[in-house]
């Protein structure tokens, strides 16, 4: 039975929950056959992996920011398509961004690790950076293969994918064109100037608090209860298209952290140290936020790492069918119903993915042995922890992508450095070497997890749009080899020239924090091993309810201001579906207020690249007119977000009429 159109020409049922017997068919079916891998596709997507991951890295090292390459990439790919005498297919627009999509990825995961050993005063190498990257990068890919058709098929509709949603709707609507493409563009420039405005000239405020108020703000310093939203569009259309169900959760773990465990924490000071050596001083001077980073975040870390191993104790069973099945196809050459499978449904081959997982792990092995430790013993503990850690935490940075479009990479990567620490310590390996060994395996884990988040994006966007999951999956490795090649290349660059340390315009704050993080783990301060299992043992409980984990630990792990406006934007969502009794009235209003939100969050990315590249040039410094830091810019930031969601919400409603 055909399907009925919905936004933008997609199938109606592509964001939502198949019923039993229902089959979702993608815009390009199973049995078209269109240009998908050509030359101008791949030499596009690897130009972009080149050029986004340059500078995604400076940018990062400069101003902490690292950018996301993804939703960029999709409108240059349509954008640059119409250029060529034969317009770029739709398939071959997916290429380009998932080749491309690498660089934020693999800048993501090294950055925030590797500077660290320069910054200490160690040796870094050329090649210790690029092995790095390219062993994480292929872990990530290769974790992740054998879950796909479970996170991209069986969940579908279960989990949202906000900025896979975005990327969706960028490359539907560049294809048909129309009054879909009229309503993303409109809405693009609405939110890419709104955010821009915020970020570079500073006309109101970014972050809304309850410190606006005078009786608040007393309330904040004297019992530390603080709530803040941030105003940005491109936050609150995550939301609208996370939805309620998911948005409410994450906002009740925020909540926990924010309004229980913050003035706990505060309370019981006589009785608390600092951890990990990163507190300023003692908890009765802190503010909230500082409690937050110092104590309370650790609870989230907790949740999250539980929450990863419960999820994969839940999808072990796909996971051993998965390389059940390639180990079967090793011995016994191509499985029956391989030559059954669907173009749009078939992976790479498992025996492929099995045989280049063995010999990534062993290139790991040769790697440490002889690169970074002088002990086969050492190197061989260092094989376990990245391939364990690596595997356990690609399905939480899946699933978090999936859910929030945000991946918690660094607080993984805290975790995996407190852990690979504690180990190599106990081993015998401290000092220098033992910090050099850390933070490369720290490395390599960074960037796997944050390969895996991105890549289960693209993929997903593959699904909903048609593309053959194997060739997303082969010609990644080659955006992967790219993107750490110009990586490694920018870091050594940037060392030269300005260093890390000191008065340099290279700040590099992440390696810097992950530095300070490292010498402290190195030497006898206590681990917050009571907060992570609070975590953890919250996690436990939450999934006894049947409430996603992973969900509400995302909420006290993250800032609040990032989660209340998922909460605002999940709201509009909910009034937008329930504006009419007319079941079918009210799903095209929804698929409106998607293309809307999807040209916010579009916009917003793309302006966000502009507004960094304007800081990392110093012209914020002349620009910026501090208006925001007023209590009437805090005020006007209220009346125009309240005004953005209203727009939202009515011009939602113009997508059918009653």
């Amino acid at each position: 039975m055909e399907q009925r159109k919905g936004s933008g020409g997609l199938p109606a049922n592509a964001y939502k929950v198949l019923q039993p017997g229902e089959q979702y068919v993608p815009y390009v079916p199973a049995g078209t056959i269109i240009p998908e891998i050509t030359v101008r596709s791949v030499a596009m997507g690897l130009l972009m992996a080149f050029i986004f991951t340059a500078a995604a890295a400076y940018l990062g090292l400069k101003i902490g920011q690292v950018f996301e390459a993804a939703i960029p990439i999709a409108i240059l790919a349509v954008g640059l398509g119409g250029l060529f005498k034969r317009r770029s297919t739709i398939l071959e627009n997916v290429i380009i961004q998932s080749i491309g999509s690498t660089s934020g990825a693999v800048v993501a995961g090294m950055i925030f690790t590797l500077p660290a050993i320069i910054i200490l005063g160690l040796d870094l190498k050329f090649y210790q950076t690029f092995i790095s990257a390219l062993l994480g990068g292929f872990l990530g890919i290769l974790f992740l293969v054998p879950l796909r058709r479970y996170f991209v098929k069986e969940q579908h509709g279960h989990l949202p994918f906000p900025e896979g949603t975005a990327i969706n709707e960028v490359l539907v609507t560049g294809e048909k064109g129309g009054d879909q493409a009229k309503v993303l563009i409109v809405a693009a420039l609405i939110g890419g100037l709104y955010d821009f405005c915020i970020a570079t000239f500073g006309f109101w405020s970014e972050v809304i608090s309850t410190r606006l108020l005078p009786p608040l703000a007393a309330v904040a310093d004297k019992a530390k209860l603080v709530v803040k939203v941030n105003a940005g569009a491109a936050v609150m259309g995550l939301g609208y298209i996370i939805g309620m169900k998911y948005s409410t959760i994450i906002t009740c773990g925020s909540l926990l952290s924010w309004i229980v465990f913050i003035p706990a924490v505060w309370l019981l000071a006589p009785h608390l140290g600092s951890f990990l050596g990163s507190a300023a001083g003692p908890v009765s001077q802190m503010s909230p936020e500082e409690i937050f980073v110092n104590y309370v975040r650790h609870i989230g870390i907790g949740g999250i790492a539980v929450a990863g191993i419960i999820g994969v104790i839940k999808s072990s069973k796909i996971i051993v069918s998965s390389f059940s099945v390639g180990i079967r196809e090793m011995f016994a050459g191509k499985g029956a119903g391989a030559a059954k499978t669907e173009r749009t449904d078939t992976d790479l081959n498992m025996s492929i993915v099995i045989g280049a997982l063995i010999i990534t792990l062993l290139v790991v092995l040769l790697f440490f042995g002889f690169a970074v430790v002088d002990s086969w013993g050492i190197a061989v503990i260092a094989l376990i922890v990245v391939s364990v850690i690596s595997f356990l935490f690609t399905t939480v940075a899946a699933r978090a992508i999936a859910i929030v479009g945000m991946n918690p990479v660094s607080g993984m990567t805290l975790m995996t450095l407190i852990l690979s620490s504690l180990i190599l310590v106990k081993a015998g390996l401290s000092g220098p070497a033992g910090m050099v060994s850390a933070l490369i395996i720290g490395g390599v884990v960074c960037t796997a997890l944050s390969t895996a988040g991105s890549f289960i994006t693209d993929l997903k966007v593959g699904y909903w749009l048609g593309s053959s999951p194997y060739k997303q999956e082969g010609y990644k490795f080659l955006g992967i080899i790219v993107a750490a090649a110009s990586v490694t290349g920018v870091i050594m660059l940037l060392d030269r020239v300005y260093g890390f340390t000191g008065n340099t315009p290279m700040a590099a704050p992440q390696a810097n924090a992950m530095a300070a993080v490292i010498q402290t783990l190195m030497s006898d301060t206590q681990t917050p091993w009571g907060l992570y299992i609070t975590g953890g043992v919250i996690a436990v409980i939450l999934e006894l309810l049947k409430i996603s984990p992973l969900s509400f630990a995302l909420g006290m792990y993250l800032p609040i201001q990032l989660v209340t406006p998922l909460f605002i934007g999940g709201l509009v969502a909910h009034f937008v579906g329930r504006s009419s009794k007319k079941e079918e009235v009210a799903s095209k209003r929804k698929d409106r207020g998607t293309l809307i939100a999807s040209g916010f969050i579009a916009g917003g990315a793309l302006m966000g690249v502009v507004s960094a590249l304007v800081a990392f040039f110093g012209w914020n410094e002349f620009l910026h007119t501090g208006f925001g830091e007023t209590s009437m810019g805090g005020l006007l930031s209220v009346i125009l977000f309240t005004g953005l969601c209203l727009y939202m919400y009515f011009d939602s409603k113009r997508g059918a009429a009653e």
